[in-house]
Formats: structure tokens, sequence, C-alpha cells
């Protein structure tokens, strides 16, 4: 694998690491009238990000590669801000979340492109797979805002 795809892939683990954490303080703190289906939804959103965080690290490993693995790399990486712990209301973090995943989303498809041109093709099927999970809840995102 290529530096330059090892980067990308890294910068997106730095990502997904932050995000982790990000869904877990919007889960605790988000209020409003539609808190538990917010909260059960953002839920599942840390728990989709927790596999992928693993799923992304192993197939740099399967390539001889070291992924990103401390807080202070995710930060020193991560275009991902965190976010304070504060109450947050439903439509903030229904953004919040939107605008944190579009950006993942189009990592994924830096990371597809990168490693179709090297063959990887195991990152690319891993990568159109996660495509197709952030377009779904993308859309899911964007139509509670509406």
């Amino acid at each position: 694998m290529n530096k330059n795809t090892v980067n990308l892939v890294n910068e997106y683990i730095a990502n997904i690491g932050v995000s982790y954490i990000k869904m877990h303080n919007l889960h605790w703190n988000v209020v409003g009238a539609q808190f538990k289906a917010v909260h059960e939804f953002l839920e599942s959103i840390y728990d989709a990000y927790a596999d992928v965080l693993d799923e992304t690290a192993e197939i740099l490993r399967m390539h001889d590669e070291m992924p990103a693995a401390s807080l202070a790399q995710y930060l020193k990486l991560a275009t991902i801000q965190e976010l304070d712990s504060k109450e947050v209301s439903i439509k903030e973090s229904i953004e919040i979340t939107l605008a944190d995943m579009e950006l993942l989303k189009e990592q994924t498809l830096k990371i597809r492109e990168s490693a179709d041109k090297e063959d990887a093709f195991d990152l690319v099927a891993m990568m159109e797979d996660y495509i197709s999970n952030y377009n779904k809840n993308i859309w899911f995102l964007k139509s509670m805002l509406k």
C-alpha cells in the first residue's frame, strides 16, 4: 500500500475515533421532544463507528502498515472537531452528525479512489460498503431535518 493511501486511511481512522467519542457526547447530551428516538439513533451510529474503527485499522495491519491507535494521534490527524460537553438540541445534534458524516463519506471516496489505483481490492470493497452505509444514514439525517 502506498504512503498516500496509508495516510488517507490513518486520517480516516482518526476522524472515526474522534467521531466515536463525539457521538457518545451527543447521545448523552441531546435534549428535545424526540429525545428517545434520536438518543437511540446516535447510539447506533457510534456502535457502527466502533466496527469501522476496528476493521479499518485491521486492513492496514493486513497490508503490513501501522494504524493510528492513540488519542494523541487521532487529535493530531483528525479534521473532525471534538465537541464540548453541553446540552444539544435535537436539530443541532442531527446537523452536527450530518456534517461529520458527509466529511467521512468524502474521505471514504478518496480512499476508495487511491486504493483502486493500486489494486488494493480489499480496501476498495470496504470503502464501497462504508459509502453505501453513509449514503443511507445521510438520507436518514436529512429526512429528520425536514
